[in-house]
């Protein structure tokens, strides 16, 4: 009969093994996230470099015979070798200005009704709707609106409204088929709304509740507490995501006429000379230009709205 006893293990140096393979594994995880981060980064400066080389490229012939004054002609007759890009540039930022100012008001009184208002059960169910709206594509947007919007609006709506605030050029002369730009700038504003919306909304729950709480103990109203605690500590953030809001509907502008983006998706494939696809490419810099400024001033404001907060 062996009377030799089994080792007995230290608990101690054990965890201390299992600790150091975990920190080993830490570290090598690390290291291969840090990586991946670099060459996604790397990939999309890439990327840019390139959308903008190839536009500017593109652009160049048109450049080189309009100069700065493409951006104020309004003459765009690709048969007679006339382009201006005046027209197009007042209709995206009209459409999209508008657009903006009316998803506004509605995207925020959204997001205040899903985050203060609305009983639970009911933001729960009307949250994911409205963020539903975003997934939309531009196209089905666009069809809505020619289908559905432009007869309303040409029988219904522009004719009192023309009467009344016809001196406003967005109210101006009524469109033949209802492709006007307050038809234009009601689409856009449906694609704008699901975005304020969803980004006030989680601004608005961002307030602490200790505050909101403290302001109707002291015998706020439920308005008064919103116009004095909820949107001035959320300003900053509701201003830029009405910015990003603005830079969706410069680039979305596609699903309606009289913009940049879709003079050049409708006519690229067709151009009838080199002018001719040239001068779009000019449009694809102004808009490339114009995004890229919008999306500057929103991250600016987040950045100031993060080191307010």
């Amino acid at each position: 009969m062996s009377l030799a006893t089994e080792p007995v293990q230290n608990p101690t140096g054990t965890a201390r093994e299992r600790r150091s393979r975990l920190n080993a594994f830490d570290q090598r995880a690390n290291k291969a996230l840090r990586w991946f981060a670099w060459i996604g980064g790397a990939l999309i400066f890439i990327a840019m470099f390139l959308i903008a080389y190839q536009v500017i490229d593109g652009a160049t012939l048109a450049f080189n015979k309009f100069g700065v004054g493409f951006l104020k002609d309004k003459a765009w007759i690709p048969t007679l070798g006339e382009f201006g890009a005046y027209s197009y540039i007042y209709g995206t930022l009209v459409t999209s200005l508008f657009s903006v100012i009316l998803a506004t008001i509605l995207g925020v009184a959204i997001g205040l009704f899903l985050a203060l208002m609305a009983p639970r059960r009911v933001a729960v169910v009307i949250g994911p709707m409205v963020e539903m709206l975003a997934a939309i594509p531009s196209v089905v947007l666009g069809l809505i609106g020619i289908y559905l919007i432009c007869p309303f609006i040409k029988s219904d709506l522009e004719p009192p409204l023309h009467d009344v605030l016809g001196f406003i050029p967005l109210f101006g002369t009524p469109g033949t088929v209802g492709n006007s730009l307050f038809a234009a700038s009601l689409v856009l504003t449906i694609m704008v709304v699901p975005i304020i919306a969803a980004l006030t909304r989680d601004l608005f729950l961002t307030v602490p509740l200790e505050l909101r709480d403290g302001a109707e103990a002291l015998g706020a109203t439920r308005w008064e507490m919103i116009r004095g605690v909820v949107m001035p500590t959320t300003a900053s953030g509701v201003i830029a995501a009405c910015v990003l809001g603005f830079g969706r509907a410069i680039g979305e502008a596609i699903a309606v006429g009289n913009s940049m983006a879709s003079v050049i998706a409708l006519q690229y494939e067709g151009a009838v000379s080199a002018l001719h696809t040239s001068s779009l490419f000019y449009l694809a810099a102004i808009l490339l230009v114009l995004s890229l400024i919008v999306n500057l001033m929103a991250r600016q404001i987040g950045r100031r709205a993060v080191r307010m907060g």
